[in-house]
């Protein structure tokens, strides 16, 4: 068991079976004990490469994967999962394959929507917007928080709005092709068997790809994984 192996046994249960393996399912897996299998689960969340429950180690998230319900829901065909939020719903949608949608809500609150994607690429997608509000250096103090607020609006002015009403502070706006075309690439490779996490600098790399640049995006001289 490593990094790379354990992070493809979560990803392909969730792809799989729509839900995240429990530590008995992954202990039995890699016939292991349980006591090594919650190190492996711990090692792994030190490296970012999952979110596990405080008291239990069970896991919570798997990026793009969300095993406790959340505003966004992905389907295709019979299968269907939680997003983290519109980024990760889009890593989804690209796990999976074929045809796809994204349903959620405008802000987590406002009209029900539903985005849908065939063969790679999204249909109709009406301009839709994502609000990125964490700056990205801060995405991991506390990424179950900053999932929750990156969410998909109608229009910049809507984006607004929100900020003003829910007291969140403004942060970075993105048309729903470019963020989805970012998201492809980002969670390209989290099936794979050789997954690794990205670093810093090829975070850095990926997002001048995609040209998010800006204060949002802005990861500085940082070294280590992302």
């Amino acid at each position: 068991m490593n990094h790379s192996s354990l992070h493809e046994f979560i990803i392909s249960s969730f792809l799989k079976n729509q839900r995240a393996p429990t530590v008995n399912d992954i202990a039995t897996r890699f016939e292991s004990d349980v006591a090594t299998t919650r190190q492996g689960l711990q090692a792994l969340a030190e490296y970012h490469g999952v979110v596990l429950h405080p008291k239990s180690d069970e896991v919570w998230v798997c990026h793009p994967f969300s095993a406790a319900p959340t505003t966004c829901i992905v389907s295709s065909g019979h299968r269907k999962w939680w997003g983290n939020c519109a980024w990760c719903s889009f890593g989804v949608m690209h796990l999976a394959g074929g045809t796809s949608t994204f349903t959620t809500r405008t802000g987590a609150i406002g009209d029900e929507v539903t985005i849908t994607a065939t063969d790679g690429q999204l249909v109709d997608t009406q301009d839709f917007v994502i609000h990125f509000p964490v700056p990205m250096t801060k995405v991991w103090d506390n990424v179950i928080y900053t999932c929750s607020v990156q969410l998909l609006f109608r229009n910049e002015a809507e984006v607004d709005e929100w900020c003003a009403t829910r007291g969140i502070a403004k942060g970075d706006v993105r048309p729903i092709q470019q963020v989805w075309d970012f998201a492809r690439e980002w969670y390209g490779r989290h099936a794979d068997a050789s997954w690794k996490k990205w670093t810093v600098r090829e975070a850095i790399e990926i997002f001048g790809r995609h040209k998010l640049t800006g204060p949002t995006w802005d990861l500085g001289d940082e070294a280590g994984r992302f």
